[in-house]
């Protein structure tokens, strides 16, 4: 994992240089500086990272913690950085969360849904999921939520057995460039709409519907998975594809206190208008009803007392 990344304002990095690790929790003298709380947050550009920068901004402006957000390869690092204590929050899609052998895992809340995207140059011939037997894929990068996504879509494309397609492990960024330069033939990943990476990318793009894979993926994992639609000419000109929708949690180590992650639902619940990626075409989940639903993963004790204070 990287070190720290950079802070998202210039306020916020000058109030980081005020915190210590462990400070105490909300709710103590005002004179004491807010927690610092490091987040896993995935690739620069992609959607965990803009959501981290501006829940950073957010929780400093209303003094509820200092939170560092850090570059990771995608979720199972952050789970993995959760898990090992080398952050304290973490942003992961539900279904990584739910395959990740971390037994004690604590959901400050459901923020927002990530949409699965498979995109081909404009000009291929591939059509259809299955039209990538054969071809060089990017799937992801290593630790990444979108490489287990990938795997599973191809497996529901009939497309499990060994050598069926080339996989390849990029970041976004380097994904882009290679379907551009023709060194993959897709390139299959997790983000908002539309995706920085890919909204001027360097060559045409178009995207592959996903609508036929829904069904299989929902027998075999249930609800983590669901069609959405994504828009017309989100990235250059492009018909309506339906894909894979999947929600995001935000996730905190059990031993944060309970005030610190009461102060951050307060955050999420009265600025939501504040944290609103670029990336939100599609749904935004920053209410209390749709916040609290986080499957299996049970609420951080702190967050379930402020949900029910603040609306029973």
């Amino acid at each position: 994992m990287s070190q720290p990344a950079m802070l998202f304002s210039r306020r916020t990095a000058l109030r980081a240089g005020l915190v210590v690790l462990g400070a105490a929790a909300v709710g103590s003298c005002s004179t004491d500086p807010p927690p610092q709380l490091r987040l896993a947050a995935g690739e620069v550009g992609g959607f965990f990272w803009e959501f981290g920068g501006l829940l950073s901004d957010a929780a400093a402006e209303s003094s509820a913690a200092q939170i560092v957000p850090l570059t990771s390869a995608g979720s199972i690092d952050n789970l993995e950085a959760l898990g090992s204590g080398r952050a304290e929050l973490a942003m992961t899609l539900i279904d990584a969360a739910y395959s990740h052998p971390i037994s004690d895992l604590a959901a400050v809340g459901c923020v927002y849904e990530n949409y699965f995207q498979v995109a081909v140059r404009a000009d291929s011939y591939i059509e259809t999921v299955a039209d990538l037997r054969g071809r060089a894929v990017s799937i992801g990068a290593t630790g990444s939520g979108a490489a287990l996504v990938s795997q599973r879509i191809l497996d529901a494309a009939g497309l499990s057995d060994t050598g069926a397609v080339r996989e390849v492990q990029l970041l976004m960024s380097s994904a882009a460039e290679a379907l551009a330069d023709n060194e993959v033939d897709a390139v299959m990943w997790a983000g908002g709409l539309p995706t920085p990476a890919f909204a001027d990318p360097p060559t045409a793009i178009r995207l592959l519907d996903l609508g036929g894979v829904v069904a299989d993926l929902r027998r075999s994992f249930g609800t983590a998975y669901e069609a959405v639609p994504v828009p017309a000419n989100v990235y250059g000109e492009h018909p309506e594809v339906t894909t894979v929708g999947i929600p995001n949690l935000l996730l905190a180590r059990p031993d944060v206190p309970d005030g610190t992650i009461a102060a951050l639902v307060s955050v999420l619940l009265d600025q939501s208008s504040a944290l609103v990626p670029r990336q939100a075409i599609g749904s935004q989940f920053l209410d209390a009803r749709s916040l609290v639903m986080t499957g299996s993963i049970p609420l951080h004790p702190g967050a379930e007392q402020e949900y029910r204070r603040r609306h029973g």
